[in-house]
């Protein structure tokens, strides 16, 4: 059976960036759009364009800089007439300039992250704070605030962020159901809110296991990942940050808080990647994941706070909680062992050079009356090679993640800038199901305070045991 055509593409498509997850979303538009071939477009600096070629796609071998951005990308987002489409899937590149022109010539807009230009994740002048996600983050609603409606621009649209939130609120009414909360399905973001804070949910986790392992061990100094490593790093680099929830007691002493925005979030004076916190996924069970600063920490924790005029009642605590495939934790070891200093050469495992695995990426929503309940995806390394080329099992949750978001833009072509908090959530998953194996939900007894030795003093929480005090590894 042939799949979906979900929607016609009227004008040119252009792809920015064709790393791991461009080659991964480029069979996914084939699939399942109706558009011209030769009016799509995509533009790397670092590619060989070759696979390009070999789909009959027109290639550009040519960075996108703040210098030559609208130079380059007007023209090609404008020829030949309809609404033009950016899928902006690269690294170093203002994702808010980009969308912001993308608005202005009446094209859609699409990314994964809100990326800044060259220079930004590295800059040791500008300090922690400034580097923060929740600072890029601002800037985006900023643009929101300061231009509403018009044409959609779907920001972080991956599968974290992205898809997580909408994990979120699938979640959320399987534990109302589950514990015979009544309810109606909220329709708004207070009334999401509500139903998060009666529920008693105290936090969230994005708990994710990646267990894919290479053919081959792991080289001495090159950094192998299972999805960018450049981003990766990138955001790894970044301050540990989280969505800081109205339950917290205690705040980690190299906390900082923000003066100004939406308050949702804080961020420690340290690197996510060297951050650990206690988390559960349902195949390892209780493990150490990473907290890596993400979009959808603070995002999430922001949609969900309920307030009484100026007053916060209600906010969950989010944040990431990482366990990366065992050869980037290596690859993280020796960076963080090396004080810092990047391999001098990397690698991302395709779906060929993988022996087994799956990415289990989900939401793990604790403290309501049946204490946590962890919802996601399984996906496999061998379904992943079955459904779709040119991806592992971490690709494919991000780039089925693009389709949807993709899908959901040109069926909502004035929606202004969104978030994925903000968008239909039973249609942006009807769209990517199809690629996102076993997606399940598992109830678990497990706390922070689960299964501790005891051998050494601990400066714990015993009254409360999903306070991040307990949650944080010290």
């Amino acid at each position: 059976m042939s799949p979906p055509i979900h929607a016609k593409i009227s004008g040119p498509i252009v792809m920015i960036g064709f790393g791991s997850i461009g080659k991964g979303t480029l069979p996914l538009i084939e699939r399942h759009f109706d558009y011209d071939k030769s009016r799509l477009v995509i533009i790397d600096p670092h590619e060989d364009g070759e696979l390009a070629k070999a789909h009959g796609v027109r290639f550009i071998k040519q960075a996108v800089t703040k210098e030559n951005y609208r130079d380059v990308l007007v023209p090609l987002l404008t020829a030949g007439g309809g609404q033009g489409f950016c899928v902006n899937l690269s690294v170093d590149t203002s994702s808010v300039d980009i969308m912001t022109l993308c608005r202005e010539i009446g094209a859609l807009y699409i990314d994964t992250v809100v990326e800044p230009w060259l220079g930004f994740y590295f800059d040791k002048n500008i300090g922690p704070e400034k580097r923060s996600n929740y600072a890029l983050r601002e800037t985006l609603l900023a643009a929101k605030h300061n231009s509403p409606g018009g044409p959609t621009a779907v920001s972080t649209c991956g599968a974290n962020p992205g898809m997580v939130s909408w994990f979120v609120k699938q979640a959320l009414l399987d534990i109302a159901r589950d514990t015979g909360t009544p309810f109606n399905e909220p329709k708004s973001r207070e009334g999401w809110g509500q139903l998060a804070h009666k529920l008693g949910v105290k936090g969230i986790h994005i708990a994710e296991r990646d267990t894919q392992r290479s053919k081959r061990p792991k080289p001495m100094n090159v950094f192998v990942n299972t999805w960018s490593v450049e981003g990766f790093v990138s955001e790894g680099m970044q301050p540990a940050e989280l969505g800081w929830g109205t339950h917290e007691a205690w705040m980690p002493h190299n906390a900082g808080i923000h003066n100004y925005g939406c308050g949702a979030a804080i961020y420690l004076a340290q690197p996510g990647a060297n951050t650990r916190v206690r988390s559960w996924c349902p195949t390892p069970g209780a493990q150490y994941g990473f907290l890596v600063t993400h979009n959808e920490s603070i995002s999430i924790a922001d949609y969900f706070t309920v307030r009484d005029g100026s007053t916060v009642i209600y906010r969950p605590t989010c944040h990431y909680a990482y366990h990366p495939a065992n050869d980037a934790v290596l690859s993280l070891h020796e960076i963080f062992g090396a004080t810092g200093k990047m391999q001098p050469k990397w690698h991302i495992l395709d779906e060929n050079e993988i022996e087994d695995g799956i990415d289990e990426l989900g939401v793990l929503l604790y403290g309501h009356a049946k204490n946590a309940y962890w919802y996601g995806s399984q996906l496999s390394i061998e379904e992943t090679r079955k459904i779709a080329p040119y991806q592992n099992a971490t690709g494919m949750q991000v780039s089925s993640a693009v389709l949807a978001g993709m899908v959901w833009a040109l069926e909502n072509p004035n929606a202004g800038i969104v978030e994925a908090d903000e968008m239909d959530f039973h249609r942006c998953l009807e769209i990517q199901r199809p690629y996102l194996g076993p997606v399940k939900g598992f109830y678990t007894d497990w706390t922070p305070l689960s299964d501790r030795p005891g051998l050494f003093p601990e400066d714990i929480d015993t009254s409360d045991p999903w306070q991040f005090r307990n949650v944080l590894v010290r």
